[in-house]
């Protein structure tokens, strides 16, 4: 068979066409290129229109088609990342990249080694598990999937037959870049789902293993447990996981409603997200999708827009296990023995010296799932002992419904047939949804997949004194007694799957103004209308909320009563733009005017080494405007000083009521030593960088992951900012941003009633240096120019840059 390839650079008034050969499809690891019932023989034929930064706009005529451009462009622009991503899923790290090494899953945390990492997914993504998906995903996702994967290997194929010279020099050559099929994609699918549980436990899965002589247990002390930091705890703290989002309707803007999208992810790895158009006879979404899922998770259209947040709520709980004392693999169940499942896992290894050798290991089951053995800073959480063992039981690993659900949602003709999917599908794995649409309410729903465990089988059957013990660390997540069946999740009859809360039982609300999220649970959507009485595993109530969260609210009642100093009161999209991207920071808010107050009114303070001249740093301060914009002076001295206070005990005065919510707790006190103590050394830390204490946020901040420094203006969640840029504490090369506002976007709708949405992918749509599209948006991104987003015909063609005719 033939293949077209033609090629229309607008912006050079040059047409290429290119006629190549089709040549045999490989495969890599099991499956095909044509997915579960899909026909080996059908035909793609799409055009892809890139306008300017390189967004596809792909125009088909069946999902096939659809899937078969967006694959070939998205492996045109992330093909090195992608590709790797696929390879671990797999379990080949340890094959191609060799033992020593480790695989990094940012967003949740879990660093394993190769090896582990090759067990950990070998045992988990299997064939078994990813089959329930397979068969349950409707007829576009299989389209679709087969569609990508045909796409991705066109690509490919062109590589290594030399075409697209200078382009993905980091994996072109390399041995592991191999051909995919569908399965290499329901396991990415499945790998997406289980972000939030399983994969947070990648090394403790991989290495549980029962005592023996050769593997003795620790002890498990409750007390050793209770005095860890819970900082320390897995999902615990600053993840590079958060997201700003709000939902305005007609009460909170000038007439039309509104939304933010500000997810804050990775800017390296797949949980990148990549921004595309998608044209279908029955349907038109526009939006951006982590790598490697050809559909919107976060987009727009006519009828309604939507972004999303991580929520609060835990989709695993944790079973104990009461083993035989005579053997250590059963476990009592309702008065009776099971054996666990012992499933022989092998892992090919490249040795340093260049061989090839093996490894093999013996990971168990439960009923429940995998065993897991679990140790924080040293100390044994988790242990498999003679007597007790403990396994983890994932929602999200029985989700079959995740893909479908944003499918449905990319293909609904209207704003109440989005809210209805939400509920009625429930396959959405771990993130909180707002959204709106042209002359519609605002809406928020945590309506996602969590285990079936409302507060009082935790009272009756958490494992003590462990639960207590996990419960101080870990709030809402239960360890559960997995002796009873009495323990089992419960059911509930609007729920689409057993073992997970259906819709009466999971928080969501509709209002006329306004509602938000900023990563604290679903308590304060909108003060005004507290939600409560949902379980603890699905997030607290009547507790204090994060300083990002308070400026998440503040921001909107100050723009409704006019107190933010910006032009009249509500929000058009000019005003949302500018409170997105203000770099204001809360904590400074709150604490600077105190420090000016008091330390500030002497020469130097006392830090943990000695006495610290503040003199300058202090001057500093008190110009500068508690802003982390690009030309904001001394912002780099608030950081520091607030990433040294925020945990301090006795840091507030006035302490959190549930009565004033937003703004408690408040009154910085500067009588605290250790408050004095955080401000000295971090004035001492500035002083022995190679930054000035009047450096401006330009000097210092900047793109981490471009060759090119690029200045990037914000700041850091923990510090209360809401426009984010986070790269650790500061260093000899400054603040290189790793990790932040990912998709900045602003959505409304004209008087046609079609979307005007503007933003940026702030790192850009391509991870290969080789690409017109590697910088371009994150350049726009650093000068705050938003960039319109073309939907209508016109508006694209105008802004059209290349053109892919693509068939085969």
């Amino acid at each position: 068979m033939g293949i077209k390839h033609t090629i229309e650079r607008g912006f050079l008034g040059l047409s290429l066409a290119v006629i190549a050969a089709c040549g045999g499809s490989g495969t890599a690891g099991e499956g095909d290129t044509t997915g579960g019932g899909g026909d080996s023989g059908a035909l793609f034929e799409v055009e892809v229109r890139r306008s300017e930064f390189g967004i596809p706009h792909i125009k088909a005529d069946n999902y096939a088609s659809m899937g078969y451009g967006y694959g070939y462009v998205h492996a045109e622009d992330n093909l090195c990342v992608l590709a790797e991503d696929l390879l671990t899923i797999r379990g080949e790290r340890a094959r191609y990249l060799g033992r020593d090494g480790e695989y990094r899953i940012i967003p949740n945390g879990s660093v394993a080694s190769n090896v582990d990492s090759d067990f950990f997914w070998r045992a988990v993504a299997t064939d078994e598990a990813i089959a329930p998906i397979k068969a349950n995903s409707d007829a576009e996702v299989v389209d679709a999937t087969r569609g990508f994967v045909a796409g991705y290997n066109r690509y490919l194929r062109e590589l290594k037959a030399g075409q697209h010279p200078g382009r993905h020099q980091a994996c072109r050559d390399q041995a592991w870049l191999t051909e995919i099929n569908t399965d290499d994609l329901y396991r990415r699918y499945f790998r997406l789902s289980i972000l939030a549980s399983s994969s947070v436990f990648v090394s403790e899965i991989a290495n549980a293993a029962p005592p023996s002589s050769d593997n003795v247990p620790l002890p498990v002390s409750a007390a050793a447990i209770a005095a860890l930091d819970a900082e320390d705890m897995p999902l615990v703290g600053e993840q590079p996981f958060a997201s700003n989002m709000y939902a305005l309707g007609s009460q909170a803007t000038d007439g039309e409603s509104l939304l933010l999208v500000n997810p804050h992810f990775p800017w390296q790895g797949t949980e990148r997200l990549y921004m595309a158009h998608m044209q279908l006879p029955d349907a038109e979404i526009m939006g951006a999708s982590l790598y490697g899922v050809p559909a919107a998770l976060i987009g727009f259209n006519q009828h309604f827009a939507w972004s999303h947040t991580v929520s609060s709520a835990y989709r695993f709980t944790f079973y104990e296990l009461t083993l035989n004392p005579a053997n250590p693999t059963q476990y009592f169940y309702e008065g009776e023995l099971r054996d666990l499942q012992a499933v022989d896992v092998t892992v090919p290894v490249l040795e340093s010296d260049g061989s090839l050798g093996s490894e093999t290991r013996t990971l168990y089951r439960s009923h429940f799932g995998p065993m897991l053995e679990l140790a924080v800073s040293g100390v044994p959480v988790l242990e498999w002992s003679a007597a007790k063992a403990y396994t983890l039981r994932d929602a999200n690993a029985e989700n079959n419904r995740m893909i479908n659900q944003f499918f449905r949602w990319n293909r609904a003709q209207s704003f109440e047939e989005f809210v209805e999917l939400h509920a009625s599908v429930l396959g959405v794995p771990w993130v909180n949804t707002v959204a709106t649409g042209p002359g519609k309410p605002a809406y928020y729903g945590d309506l996602t997949v969590v285990p079936n465990v409302p507060d009082s089988k935790v009272q009756s059957c958490g494992a003590q004194p462990l639960q207590a013990a996990l419960g101080a660390l870990l709030p809402g997540l239960p360890i559960l007694d997995g002796s009873r069946a009495a323990c089992e999740w419960d059911n509930d009859a609007d729920a689409p799957a057993p073992g997970v809360f259906g819709r009466a039982n999971l928080p969501s609300l509709q209002r006329d103004d306004w509602v938000h999220n900023c990563n604290d649970s679903y308590w304060l959507t909108n003060p005004a209308e507290p939600l409560t009485g949902f379980a603890g595993i699905i997030g607290n109530e009547n507790a204090a909320r994060s300083l990002r969260t308070r400026l998440c609210i503040l921001q909107v009642q100050r723009r409704l009563d006019g107190s933010d100093g910006l032009p009249a009161t509500g929000f058009d999209m000019a005003s949302l733009q500018s409170v997105a991207l203000d770099s204001a920071v809360y904590s400074a808010e709150l604490g600077k005017q105190a420090v000016l107050d008091s330390y500030c009114q002497m020469p130097s303070a006392l830090g943990s080494a000695g006495p610290v001249d503040i003199a300058k740093a202090c001057q500093v301060l008190d110009n500068w405007q508690a802003k982390n914009n690009l030309q904001s002076v001394g912002g780099h001295l608030w950081r520091e000083f607030w990433r040294r206070a925020k945990d301090v005990s006795g840091l507030w005065l006035t302490p959190f009521s549930a009565a004033d919510p937003v703004n408690t707790p408040r009154d910085l006190n500067v009588l605290n030593p250790q408050v004095e103590q955080a401000f000295a050394d971090a004035v001492r830390a500035v002083q022995d960088s190679p930054f000035a204490e009047d450096s401006a946020i330009i000097d210092l901040q900047y793109s981490g992951i471009h060759q090119q420094q690029i200045p990037i203006f914000g700041g850091e969640s923990f510090a209360g900012s809401f426009t984010i840029a986070s790269a650790g504490p500061l260093s000899e090369d400054g603040y290189p941003v790793t990790y932040g506002n990912s998709y900045v976007q602003t959505v409304s709708w004209d008087e046609s009633g079609a979307p005007v949405a503007e933003g940026f992918i702030t790192y850009s749509q391509s991870t290969d240096p080789a690409s017109p599209y590697y910088q371009d948006m994150t350049e726009a991104y650093s000068a705050k120019n938003w960039i319109r987003f073309p939907w209508k015909d016109a508006d694209i063609a105008a802004k059209t840059r290349e053109t892919l005719l693509l068939s085969e």
